[in-house]
């Protein structure tokens, strides 16, 4: 080999050492704690930056937020926050910071929130019923057919177009509070959150969400569990609750998604801080078939208003809601909610042409003749145009 090539090898050999070893070394930063790119934002939202190292904050003699070009504020210590209006609708929103170092050095960070429009009636062509059978000993009843089943809307029989009891595809959203009214309790819920999602089927798909002032979704529509538990652990508690615009959220998730659906909460019930009202999540619930299971801890635990709250946002929907913060009695309670799941029956019926009206037409499943008692959904909502949301 000539002189000349092997110095450009040699050359070439040392440039790629050095690029390697630049790529292995911490590289100071500047993230965007909150919102995040999974992040849907609404009303009064808190913008929230930090150092990556921690102690390159101290070298910091400006942090400037920006929100959709438009300048928010200006902090010059920790913490390296501030608030802002976000609006009143689950929009897009382009979220910037930028950190003046001493000596002139810049740091930035931008991300684009998430944005989705929800409102209080869904569009259907048809009607989707998950129905929980049980008999007078409260004992599940499985190897029910389509024809020991019937279904009533506003009291008039409907035809029953699909049947479905075994190997139902299972999608759900589970929302964790990571409010500042949790932080007692946080640490059991997160424990809990993940011994509840552990005994899932392992082809069930999990939308995991936490909430507070804002939403955030941790881990988007996986299977594994792993995935699912090391989000959880991230969880920390700061902000207000959001919980009917997390139920509104959930519901959209779940909407586009076929399949059984179904709602985990894992709350204590006190909304502070939602732009959606209670009205307007209770009517998103109605106009969604999804099953909404409720687990009430800290203070929905003595709390009456709040226990009230939550089983009326399950009753709704055919599911239930629970309240313990006893590690014996939840693990009895998730086996319950687990049983509920593995002995749903999917029912579906085309939706009355003359009743996309926007109004609520109650549903009834009778099964056995009338001799079970079943648990579905108590009725939905239909708009003037059509379309299916299966």
């Amino acid at each position: 080999m000539d002189r000349t090539r092997w110095t450009r090898l040699f050359m070439l050999s040392c440039l790629m050492s050095a690029a390697w070893t630049a790529a292995q070394q911490p590289r100071s930063a500047l993230r965007l704690v909150a919102p995040t790119s999974e992040t849907y934002v609404i009303g009064p939202t808190r913008l929230v930056a930090m150092f990556d190292p921690p102690a390159l904050g101290s070298r910091a003699t400006r942090v400037t937020f920006y929100a959709n070009g438009q300048k928010v504020c200006a902090v010059t210590r920790a913490p390296f926050e501030c608030d802002w209006d976000a609006g009143d609708g689950f929009e897009e929103h382009q979220i910037r910071v930028v950190a003046t170092l001493r000596g002139g050095e810049q740091l930035s960070e931008s991300v684009r929130t998430k944005g989705v429009g929800f409102a209080e009636t869904v569009e259907v062509d048809v009607v989707q019923v998950t129905a929980v059978v049980t008999d007078s000993d409260g004992r599940f009843v499985k190897g029910l057919s389509q024809k020991d089943f019937a279904v009533y809307e506003d009291d008039k029989l409907q035809p029953i177009s699909h049947f479905a009891s075994e190997d139902i595809p299972l999608e759900m959203v589970a929302a964790v509070d990571v409010s500042s009214s949790m932080q007692d309790v946080l640490p059991q819920v997160k424990e809990s959150a993940k011994r509840f999602l552990s005994g899932l089927q392992p082809i069930d798909q999990v939308t995991l969400l936490s909430f507070n002032d804002n939403i955030f979704m941790l881990a988007r529509r996986t299977t594994d569990q792993e995935v699912r538990a090391r989000a959880i652990d991230l969880m920390a508690p700061w902000g207000g609750t959001s919980l009917h615009d997390v139920i509104i959220r959930a519901c959209d998730v779940l909407g586009r998604l076929s399949g059984r659906r179904s709602i985990v909460l894992f709350s204590d019930g006190d909304d502070q801080s939602s732009f959606a009202s209670l009205k307007e999540a209770i009517a998103r619930t109605e106009g969604s078939d999804a099953t909404i299971y409720a687990i009430g801890q800290g203070r929905a635990v003595q709390n009456k208003e709040l226990q009230d709250l939550m089983n009326r946002i399950a009753r709704v929907s055919g599911g239930r809601a629970f309240f313990t913060e006893d590690d014996k009695k939840l693990d009895a309670v998730f086996g319950e909610i687990l049983e509920d799941l593995r002995h749903q029956y999917l029912l579906n019926y085309p939706a009355p042409s003359t009743q996309h009206d926007g109004k609520f037409h109650s549903i009834k499943v009778t099964a056995g003749g009338g001799k079970y008692k079943v648990r579905a959904r108590e009725g939905y909502r239909l708009t003037r145009t059509t379309r299916s949301v299966l």
